[in-house]
C-alpha cells in the first residue's frame, strides 16, 4: 500500500503544482496592476485635492494665474465667511442630518419589506404589486400632478415630510430587494423557522436581515447619498420664509446665489463691500462642505459590506 500511495502523492503534487502555477502572479505584472490602482486612486484624489487647494486660495491670486495647485497666496476667507454665517449653515446642517437619517431608514423600512414581500412564492398578491410597482417605474405620474398631491391632498408644503416621503419608495430599490431575497435568502430556513412556530415579522427581523445585510446598507447608502445632496425638493416645496427648514444644500446655493448677484453688481458697490464677498472660492469651499460629511460616511456603511458577507455565508 505504501508502494501504491508514493505514485498518487507525486500525482497530487503534481495536480497542485499546476494549478498553483496558474493561480502566480509574475513580479511584473503584479507591478503594473498595482501601478494601474495608484493611478485610479490618483485620479479620484486629485480633483478633491485640487478643490481644497482652490477653497483656501484668495481671489487675486486666481485673479491673476486663475486656477493652480500652487497660488500665490493662501487665505482661510472663504470660510470664515462662512463661519460668519454659521447660525444659517449650522441649522441647516442639522435638517440635513435629520432629513438624511429620517429618510434613509423610512425607505430601508418600505422597500425591505416590500421586496421581502414580493420575493414570497405563496404571497397571493404577489404578480400583481409587481406590475404595480413596476409600471411608475416606466411611465411617471409627472411633477405637476404629484406637486398638486403633495401639497393639496397630503398637505406637505413647508414641512419635513415633503422632504422626505417623496423620495423615500424606489421600484428600483424594492426589485433589487425583491432580487436579492429570491437568490441570497434560501427558502429552507424560512420554512424551517415556520416549523419552529416563528411568525413572518419574526422570521424578517431575525433572519432575512441579518442575512441581507450587503443589500441593505447598498441600499442604506444610495438613501444617503440621495438625500444628502438634494436641494430640488426645497426648492419646490419650501417657501422663501421658511428658512428655518432649508436643508444645506438648499441653502449653500442660496448662498452662492446671492455672490453671484453681488458679483454682477459689483459696479454699483463700494470697494469694501466688493471684497469682503468671496465669488470664485465660495463655489470650492461650498462643495468641500457638502462632500467631507458624506464621504466620512462610506467607511461606516463599508464595514457593514464586510460584516454582512460574513454573516450571509450559509452552507448546505
Amino acid at each position: 500500500m505504501t508502494a501504491q500511495g508514493k505514485p498518487n502523492s507525486r500525482i497530487f503534487r503534481r495536480e497542485s503544482d499546476g494549478i498553483a502555477r496558474f493561480n502566480r502572479v509574475r513580479p511584473l505584472t503584479n507591478a503594473a496592476i498595482s501601478a494601474l490602482f495608484v493611478l485610479l486612486a490618483a485620479i479620484t484624489l486629485i480633483p478633491a485635492l485640487f478643490v481644497l487647494i482652490l477653497s483656501l486660495t484668495t481671489e487675486d491670486s486666481i485673479n491673476a494665474i486663475g486656477y493652480s495647485f500652487a497660488p500665490l497666496e493662501w487665505s482661510l476667507k472663504t470660510y470664515l465667511y462662512l463661519w460668519r454665517e454659521r447660525a444659517y449653515i449650522g441649522k441647516s446642517f442639522v435638517n440635513s442630518i435629520l432629513v438624511t437619517l429620517g429618510g434613509t431608514s423610512l425607505g430601508l423600512i418600505l422597500c425591505s419589506t416590500m421586496g421581502y414581500s414580493l420575493s414570497r412564492p405563496n404571497f397571493k398578491l404577489r404578480k400583481f404589486l409587481s406590475y404595480f410597482i413596476f409600471v411608475p417605474m416606466l411611465f411617471s405620474g409627472g411633477l405637476v400632478s404629484s406637486y398638486m398631491i403633495n401639497t393639496q391632498i397630503f398637505m406637505m408644503k413647508n414641512t419635513f415630510w415633503a422632504l422626505i416621503l417623496p423620495i423615500a419608495c424606489s421600484t428600483f430599490y424594492i426589485i433589487i430587494m425583491r432580487t436579492f431575497f429570491q437568490t441570497t435568502v434560501p427558502d429552507s430556513i424560512i420554512e424551517s423557522a415556520k416549523m419552529d412556530g416563528a411568525r413572518q415579522f419574526r422570521i424578517f427581523s431575525r433572519i432575512v436581515l441579518p442575512i441581507s445585510l450587503p443589500a441593505i446598507a447598498t441600499i442604506g447608502l444610495f438613501f444617503t447619498f440621495a438625500y444628502w445632496n438634494d436641494w430640488f425638493l426645497a426648492r419646490l416645496y419650501l417657501d422663501t420664509n421658511r428658512q428655518d427648514l432649508y436643508p444645506l444644500q438648499y441653502l449653500l446655493i442660496s448662498i452662492e446665489r446671492n455672490i453671484e448677484f453681488f458679483t454682477r453688481n459689483a459696479q454699483f458697490m463700494t470697494p469694501d463691500v466688493r471684497n469682503a464677498v468671496p465669488s470664485e472660492t465660495i463655489r470650492m469651499a461650498i462643495v468641500m462642505v457638502v462632500v467631507i460629511p458624506i464621504a466620512c460616511s462610506y467607511p461606516f456603511f463599508q464595514r457593514y459590506f464586510i460584516s454582512g458577507l460574513t454573516i450571509g455565508a450559509v452552507k448546505g
